[in-house]
């Protein structure tokens, strides 16, 4: 994939929380959160322990000018709750074609934090994607109708490596067609 050069990151507002690119002081609260054994258990690429500085190396590559990434941090300070609930990225993965993932806090789980991140998210379209995929682990069935519930469809089983697990895990992937 070839990197472009990204001049700005939207903030994208809902009723509960905003979207908004991640900055420096957000590493302590990424890497609180991030180092829940069962956070990054369910996710292909955090590592559990979580190791110093792998927040503020994940903030870096957020704010680099050319990446194929963008990252918002789950932001409630303008409704009097945390600044980091969780973090919810999409990656350019091909022309017109974006890839969501996220993670939420588990003090945040099973109160809608991750179905309305989701749906910010597609509703902003912020890549002008025309197909936007997710995949989730199939021991994470909470995940699969976050993104059902979203309007994703089941496109097939696939694997993918977890570095917390140290194992190679089954997914579901899913698609979202936007236009």
């Amino acid at each position: 994939m070839k990197y472009e050069t990204i001049t700005a990151q939207p903030v994208i507002e809902t009723g509960r929380f905003d979207l908004r690119p991640l900055r420096m002081s957000d590493a302590g609260l990424i890497a609180l959160n991030a180092g829940d054994v069962r956070v990054a258990r369910a996710t292909s690429s955090i590592p559990h322990p979580y190791p110093p500085g792998a927040a503020e190396a994940l903030i870096a590559r957020a704010q680099a000018e050319t990446r194929n990434e963008d990252i918002w941090a789950i932001d409630a300070t303008r409704a009097g709750g945390p600044e980091v609930m969780g973090l919810v990225s999409l990656s350019r993965v091909d022309a017109g074609q974006s890839e969501i993932a996220y993670w939420v806090a588990p003090a945040f789980w099973n109160t809608g934090v991750a179905s309305a991140t989701v749906e910010a998210l597609i509703a902003a379209n912020p890549h002008d994607a025309r197909t936007i995929f997710a995949s989730v682990f199939q021991d994470n069935p909470a995940s699969a109708r976050v993104l059902t519930n979203c309007g994703f469809r089941y496109l097939g089983d696939a694997e993918t490596f977890s570095v917390a697990r140290g194992a190679t895990v089954p997914t579901w992937t899913y698609t979202r067609k936007m236009r």
